[in-house]
């Protein structure tokens, strides 16, 4: 990681994750931070993709003050494993209670995604607070999707800007290896399958992002499935090279939290004979994702 310096936007002191990707904030104590302070940490999140901030100490009364900064926190499709009381924090852990059961998800996040695709407005972020991390493994990984699109031919660019994403969350249970839960009635009333575009264009400044995803993604509207599953495939294993991909490697106390308009994300695994983990999830709800052709069309109505 740069040094740290400080931002001419915010006054505050930050440092790249990877090349122009993300932002480390330094000296800032959120439990302690007053509202014009967090307000900066949202502006510097919204432009840099993802944010990490060390040795916090937080309670949840404090992670919500925090994510409510950012807006409406999300509820979670599952609700097992939420903090009691708190049904916006989410227990991601391999620890047991008193009894052998299961206190929160375990392995939740592994594969390249992003969160909440199968929604009409998939959430704006996920937030991660360590409360517990084992000594080794258990990373989480974040693509910058704004690098990876910029990098395309534009001949390229031109053709995917105009695909679109059928996104599903019963073809993502049904395909489940692990962590797979029951297909209700409620489940597919709640969750309809929805339709997304390939690239989203991100509404704080107009940048461009492939939004590709697994697991949800069922079909490329106008493509065979086999097509359609082989560009998907290609694209991920495009978008997560080394180059674009910044590795987490978690403290206790550390938050972060990453934008699921332009990046993709995947946990991985940890030795959980050995090492136990305790995280909380929380999100934010987004907005229906922007397709390339809509601003195209605005700037014709506009001229």
């Amino acid at each position: 990681m740069q040094q740290a310096s400080k931002s001419p936007a915010t006054g505050l002191n930050v440092a790249p994750l990877k090349d122009d990707f993300g932002a480390q904030i330094f000296d800032v104590d959120l439990q302690a931070a007053d509202d014009a302070l967090l307000q900066k940490v949202v502006e510097t999140f919204h432009a840099h993709g993802a944010i990490v901030l060390r040795n916090q100490t937080m309670e949840p009364d404090d992670l919500m003050r925090f994510i409510q900064a950012f807006g409406e926190p999300e509820l979670h499709t599952q609700t097992k494993f939420c903090l009691p009381g708190y049904p916006h924090i989410f227990k991601i852990s391999n620890m047991v209670d008193e009894n052998g059961e299961p206190i929160g998800a375990h392995n939740d996040g592994l594969g390249w995604h992003t969160d909440y695709s199968y929604k009409e407005e998939p959430v704006m972020c996920t937030m991660l607070y360590a409360v517990t991390v084992p000594e080794e493994g258990g990373d989480t990984l974040l693509a910058d999707q704004v690098a990876a699109y910029n990098d395309l031919p534009d001949d390229e660019k031109a053709v995917l800007d105009t695909l679109k994403i059928h996104h599903s969350l019963v073809h993502f249970i049904q395909n489940r290896d692990f962590n797979s839960y029951e297909i209700t009635d409620e489940l597919r009333r709640e969750n309809p399958d929805v339709i997304h575009p390939l690239v989203r264009v991100h509404p704080a400044d107009g940048r461009k992002a492939l939004w590709v995803s697994t697991g949800t993604v069922k079909h490329i509207l106008g493509m065979e499935d086999e097509e359609a599953m082989a560009l998907i495939e290609r694209l991920v294993a495009y978008t997560t090279q080394p180059k674009y991909v910044y590795q987490h490697k978690w403290q206790k106390g550390d938050l972060l939290m990453w934008d699921n308009r332009c990046t993709l994300h995947t946990g991985t695994r940890y030795d959980d004979v050995k090492y136990q983990r305790m995280a909380h999830r929380l999100w934010v709800k987004g907005e229906r994702p922007i397709a390339v052709w809509n601003t195209t069309e605005d700037a014709r109505k506009a001229s």
